[in-house]
Formats: C-alpha cells, structure tokens, sequence
C-alpha cells in the first residue's frame, strides 16, 4: 500500500472510533469513567461493540472476561447478554477487581445477569472451572492473561464458542514500541503475542481471524 492508502487506513480507524465512542450505552460510559478515576487503561469503543456483538453472535449465556480493570470490556458484555446469563470477571490485580466489583455493585439493579468478580491468577483459576461450560471468553490486559486462556480454552468452550484476545498487536502495552506493527518491539507482550498468534492459528482446535478494531481483536472459534 501507498502512502495516501495508509493515511486513510488512519483517519478511517479515527472515524470509526469517534462513531462508536459517541453511541456507547449509559452503562458502558459509567464503566469508563469508573476506569479511569481508578487510573485503569479502558478499552476503545469499536473494541468494546465488537464483543457485544459477539456475544449477541454465540447467543452466549456464560462468559468469562480476563483481564487487568477491564471495565469497558465487562460493561460491553454485559450489554451483549441482554440481562441475562452469568459473567465472571477474572482479575489478578488488587486494585483491578476492587474496581470491577464497585462497578458490579453500581448496576446490580439494573440487570439480571449473574456477575462475578474473582480475584485469582488465571493460571490458577480458569483450570477449576467446568469444562465445556462457556460460549465466550474475551482477554485483555497483562501478559500473563493470554497463555492460560490458550490452554484452557479448547477444554472451557462450547462448540462454536469463542476466545477473543483483544490488544492483539501489543500496542497497549506498557513501553511498546509499536507491538506488532514493528518487527524490532520484543517487549514482553509483543513477543507472547507473536508466539501466540503463531501457536494458535496452527491449533485445529480452531478457526481463527483478525480483526482492526481497537488495538486489534483475535478471534478463535472452537470448531
């Protein structure tokens, strides 16, 4: 691509993000604000939509959301599962689940879906869980999120059940250097996402895609 293709690629992504940010629900503006008086990274708008939709996609009726204060991502799921079904909010950090669970508490009478916050390493938390048991399961935040939903991912969801990995290109996280988009960036995430891309998409276990939206989205839908 040329230079003038990029530029729009840019301005397209700014677009899109100003359109989605402007129509977020009520509930999910009150999780980002919630985020960032805790000084908690919120997820982009497109992002946050985009899991909505995919839970409304699975016709999920149990997620899971792994992530460090993942507010926004919580708040769109929620809103994916209509007020109904159950979400666990897995959350390793002390101030990252205080803050999920303030927000649980600010909309527990606003929706029937059966909220959970965990305070846990998800290495050690996702194995006791049921297999076969989720439709979704979206991941965000520190690296040591990522590997332990790969490995349990196969055994935790439905058939047709999906694992969304977002901040794919390792834009967000602390001291990247452009993530994936610079070959030369071997922080700690660029380098897990790069080995993760590659385990993933040889696993047959399932069908895969990525997506631009936020700081990018991959998909992984258990065959």
């Amino acid at each position: 691509m040329d230079k003038r293709t990029y530029d729009n690629h840019a301005k397209a992504w700014v677009c899109i993000e100003d359109h989605e940010a402007a129509r977020e629900p009520e509930l999910v503006r009150r999780a980002r604000a919630l985020a960032e008086h805790a000084e908690l990274a919120p997820s982009p708008a497109s992002e946050g939509f985009l899991l909505a939709a995919f839970a409304r996609m699975t016709k999920a009726t149990s997620a899971i959301v792994v992530g460090t204060g993942s507010l926004v991502e919580t708040a769109q799921l929620v809103e994916g599962l209509d007020g109904a079904g159950k979400l666990t909010a897995v959350d390793s950090s002390a101030a990252g689940v205080a803050a999920i669970r303030a927000f649980f508490s600010d909309i527990d009478d606003a929706t029937r879906t059966t909220l959970r916050a965990v305070n846990a390493a998800p290495a050690i938390f996702l194995q006791r869980l049921n297999g076969n048991d989720y439709d979704l399961i979206v991941v965000s935040g520190d690296p040591s999120n990522y590997m332990p939903v790969l490995e349990q991912a196969p055994r935790l969801l439905r058939r047709g059940g999906a694992v969304v990995f977002t901040d794919a290109l390792a834009m967000r996280a602390p001291h990247a250097r452009g993530g994936l988009t610079n070959p030369a960036d071997r922080g700690e995430k660029a380098v897990l996402m790069r080995e993760l891309l590659e385990q993933i998409e040889d696993d047959e276990r399932f069908v895969t895609a990525m997506a631009p939206a936020g700081d990018g989205v991959l998909i992984a839908v258990a065959r």
